[in-house]
């Protein structure tokens, strides 16, 4: 039997969205308790995670651009001369602290609710001049691809990980890949004329973040 999807629905309700993606990628409860069990085996990680993850995006100028803007939110001193710009610079400190956080959350995140969806849209959303920060737009090429990388350094650490068996190993890939999918559309939705930004708005008023996590 055909389920009947609205497209109006999927293109202006979060949750709508998600659910339509969960069906779709099989993303249940399960995957969450696996997502929450990696998050044991990698948080240690993150510093290491984090720091590769912004060599790469220094070592190339068209992504290395967006880090001699100052972001909002950082007070501290801007290296403005890309020469002397290096992953300790203070501005690059800041940023992978954010990454540090925004990882830790996702993989920490129990339960999937309304709040927390907004939470991904809205870091999706930050990334681009929609949030009110004119001095953010990043292209989507450089999102997708840092997904890409950042998914791949993950699936190396839990390849090497001991104490898990290569059935859950499995489990925790097939979760993760999910995660990143679903991540993903909740930034591309942000680039794509199909979202209803203004109807999505009036959702219910959260906490929201202060500035892009990457």
């Amino acid at each position: 039997m055909t389920e009947h999807i609205d497209s109006n629905q999927i293109n202006s309700n979060l949750r709508s969205r998600f659910d339509y993606l969960s069906k779709f990628l099989n993303f249940t409860s399960d995957d969450i308790a696996l997502l929450n069990k990696f998050a044991g085996i990698i948080l240690p990680r993150v510093p290491v995670v984090v720091d590769a993850v912004y060599r790469k995006l220094l070592a190339f100028d068209i992504t290395k651009q967006y880090f001699l803007i100052r972001n909002d939110g950082f007070e501290g001193h801007l290296t403005k001369k890309s020469s002397n710009l290096t992953v300790d610079s203070a501005q690059m400190k800041f940023r992978k602290d954010m990454l540090s956080i925004y990882l830790k959350h996702i993989l920490t995140q129990a339960e999937w609710d309304d709040t927390f969806l907004q939470y991904l849209s809205r870091i999706g959303k930050m990334h681009t001049d929609k949030a009110g920060s004119s001095s953010i737009n990043i292209d989507y090429i450089h999102i997708n691809g840092l997904f890409g990388f950042l998914e791949h350094i993950l699936i190396d650490a839990l390849w090497t990980a001991e104490n898990v068996d290569d059935k859950t190993k499995y489990k925790m890939f097939a979760a993760l890949n999910k995660l990143f999918w679903i991540q993903n559309d909740f930034f591309s939705m942000h680039y794509l004329s199909s979202w209803d930004d203004s109807a999505a708005t009036n959702e219910a008023e959260i906490k929201k973040p202060k500035h892009c996590c990457f």
